[in-house]
């Protein structure tokens, strides 16, 4: 959820109406002591990427910053990135494995892009994986529904409303 892909170039209505929706979720987890970790584009001149979408959240700028209404606090993570994957060249792995999480709960833009590699790549570490379907965007609702599916289908995603998630993790805590 960094500026380029809400309120700048690459931003779409879908996207702006998802921020409440995590930002809830974000609190609750706060609340409840689970550890946030913002994956986040942040490219370097050369980044094959840019071969496709042309230069974005270029590392240092205001694009690739998390938007203002979801702004990082002190005690939660960030990775930055250079492709889709928040696994491919970073320290997630080893932070999650640190932090003996298991489980990830995905969030963010876009669905059949930068969501669905994440996944694929945390299926293939052995991390169940959680999508609140109303917390997750794509630039088409046919990218998104079918991304989805596949996920579902294919790396064993639970889907669910922010709301079913949130009333599960409470449930867990009491």
């Amino acid at each position: 959820m960094l500026n380029e892909f809400v309120h700048g170039r690459l931003g779409f209505g879908a996207a702006k109406r998802i921020i409440p929706n995590i930002k809830r979720l974000i609190s609750v987890a706060r609340s409840l002591n689970i550890p946030i970790l913002y994956i986040c584009d942040s490219h370097e001149q050369g980044d094959y990427e840019l071969t496709v979408w042309g230069p974005h959240a270029m590392k240092g700028t205001k694009e690739a910053e998390v938007i203002e209404e979801l702004k990082p606090e002190k005690q939660d993570i960030i990775i930055e990135k250079r492709t889709y994957s928040g696994f491919y060249k970073t320290t997630l792995e080893d932070k999650l494995r640190e932090l003996n999480i298991d489980t990830l709960i995905l969030t963010g833009v876009h669905t059949h892009i930068c969501v669905q590699h994440t996944a694929a790549d945390a299926f293939f570490r052995g991390f169940q994986i959680i999508i609140p379907t109303d917390c997750v965007a794509a630039i088409s609702e046919d990218a998104h529904e079918s991304s989805l599916k596949y996920m579902e289908q294919m790396y064993k995603v639970i889907l669910k409303s922010s709301e079913e998630l949130i009333l599960e993790l409470k449930g867990a805590k009491n």
